[in-house]
C-alpha cells in the first residue's frame, strides 16, 4: 500500500538522545519533520528532568526528558537521532550507557541520524571504522583517526547512517532521515553479516 508523505512513518518511534546544552535547532527541526511524517519521538537523556538547548553560544529553551537513559531500551525504538552542540556531544561521548545504546542501534542496523558534533559518540562507541560520514569540520581528524572516511558534504548516507555538518544542512538532513526511516524495514530484514 502506498503511503503519502504525511503518514509514511506511521507507527515508527524515534529516540532522540542528548545530554544537555545541545544545539536546539538540530533537535527541534528533525523532530518536527519526523512527527509531521507520522513518527513518534521520545527525548532520552542521562540528565533531567529538564535539559536545555543552545542557540550557538546562547542558552535556549528547556525540554522535558521523556525517558531516562538508564531506563531506555533500544528495542523500543525504530531509529536514533543524535543532535550536536559541542557541550552536549563532548559530555555524551563519555557516558557508557550512551555508548551501549548507540551500539545496539548499529547492531540492529536501525537508522542513525547524526549532525554537527554528534559523531563524537559514534567515535567513542567504536563504530566509525570503515564508515563514511560528515560532521562539523573540526571533527574530521577524530573521524579519520578512528578509521572512518570524512567527507565535506551537506548530507552523507552510508547504509543506515545519515550525517550532516551543521544547521544550514538541515533541509537535506531531514529529507534523507525520513527516507531512511521509510526504508528501515528493508535494512532490518538484512542485518549486518556476521564475520567468522
Amino acid at each position: 500500500m502506498a503511503h503519502t508523505q504525511d503518514q509514511q512513518l506511521d507507527g515508527l518511534t524515534v529516540a532522540i538522545l542528548v545530554s544537555d546544552l545541545f544545539e536546539q535547532v538540530e533537535l527541534t527541526e528533525p523532530q518536527h519533520a519526523l512527527e509531521a511524517a507520522g513518527a513518534r519521538t521520545v527525548l532520552i537523556s542521562n540528565k533531567g528532568p529538564l535539559v536545555y538547548g543552545m542557540h550557538h553560544d546562547q542558552r535556549g529553551d528547556a525540554f522535558r526528558v521523556d525517558v531516562e537513559l538508564q531506563r531506555a531500551r533500544p528495542e523500543d525504538y525504530d531509529a536514533l537521532l543524535l543532535p550536536g552542540g559541542t557541550f552536549n556531544a563532548d559530555s555524551l561521548r563519555m557516558v557508557e550507557g550512551a555508548q551501549r545504546f548507540v551500539q545496539a542501534f548499529e547492531a540492529a542496523r536501525k537508522p542513525i541520524g547524526v549532525i554537527c558534533h554528534g559523531p563524537w559518540l559514534l567515535v567513542s562507541a567504536g563504530l566509525v571504522p570503515g564508515r563514511t560520514l560528515t560532521s562539523w569540520p573540526s571533527l574530521q581528524d577524530d573521524i579519520r583517526n578512528a578509521g572512518g572516511t570524512w567527507v565535506n558534504r551537506e548530507v552523507v548516507v552510508d547504509t543506515n547512517w545519515i550525517s550532516s555538518r551543521k544547521p544550514d544542512d538541515l533541509p537535506s538532513f531531514k529529507r534523507e532521515l525520513i527516507g531512511a526511516l521509510a526504508r528501515a524495514p528493508e535494512l532490518a530484514a538484512n542485518p549486518m553479516p556476521i564475520t567468522e
